[in-house]
């Protein structure tokens, strides 16, 4: 064959591989978050413990995707439904001037949210992160051990990203949820956990919603939660919030 031919043929091969779509650099045309992997395939999701994956978590994930642009440099909240139930204006009223975005997704367990960590959290390039995950391990009475491993290689993940980035990790309040019960001791046993991991991490604050959202018993102080015992109202809003303004200003974020 000759050597015109050779380019024509190279050529038009070319033209329908792009006309059908194709690309040479399927990651760089990507339109959507990566979809989570089967629930029932333990080997397709990274880390331990419970796999929780429902129809709104895809929406949640959908959502963040059209917003990752906006979000570039922001401060990173990132955790489950009690993350996500920040309304936007108290984050404005309590975190004046701060660009926050909210990567909460309702029911995700530690493990889905080493799953997405990188896609909603560290591609943002975040400015600061604060990382509250851990209840719906619990609830589903997985091993406090696996959701530690996976709270310090999200961490982890986060320091190799950027080094000096700043982290507010918070302890899990107590809950009191006769329908999500936890196993007896569980609860402290994470919070210990994840007291220690939290020791001699530079640009690292340990937030302690565990102890300043219990009664003087030890149980829930009702004032900060809703109805369920587990979510948190208004008033338990504002106080995480009072508690993590001087956490982020120790970190240099204001």
């Amino acid at each position: 064959m000759s050597l015109p031919m050779r380019k024509f043929r190279f050529s038009a091969t070319l033209l329908t591989l792009f006309a059908t779509g194709f690309t040479l650099f399927p990651e760089a045309r990507a339109d959507g978050p990566t979809p989570y992997p089967d629930s029932k395939d333990e080997t397709a999701w990274p880390g331990q413990g419970p796999i929780r994956c429902f129809e709104w978590m895809v929406s949640n994930r959908a959502a963040f995707w059209k917003q990752r642009n906006r979000d570039q440099g922001a401060v990173v909240f990132v955790g489950d439904s009690l993350t996500a139930g920040w309304k936007p204006e108290i984050l404005a009223e309590k975190f004046p001037g701060m660009r926050i975005a909210n990567r909460g997704v309702g029911g995700d367990t530690s493990r889905g949210l080493r799953f997405r960590f990188k896609e909603d959290v560290i591609d943002l390039k975040p400015r600061a992160i604060m990382l509250l995950v851990g209840g719906n391990d619990l609830s589903a009475h997985g091993d406090p051990a696996a959701t530690e491993a996976n709270i310090a290689a999200m961490i982890e993940e986060a320091r190799q990203s950027n080094p000096k980035v700043p982290i507010v990790l918070c302890l899990r309040p107590p809950s009191a949820n006769p329908k999500a019960p936890y196993k007896p001791g569980a609860a402290a046993d994470l919070n210990a956990r994840v007291t220690k991991l939290a020791e001699g991490k530079e640009n690292l604050v340990l937030l302690d919603l565990y102890t300043k959202f219990s009664g003087p018993d030890g149980g829930i102080n009702e004032i900060y939660f809703a109805p369920d015992k587990t979510h948190l109202s208004p008033a338990g809003y504002n106080k995480w919030a009072e508690l993590a303004v001087p956490a982020f200003q120790k970190l240099g974020v204001r």
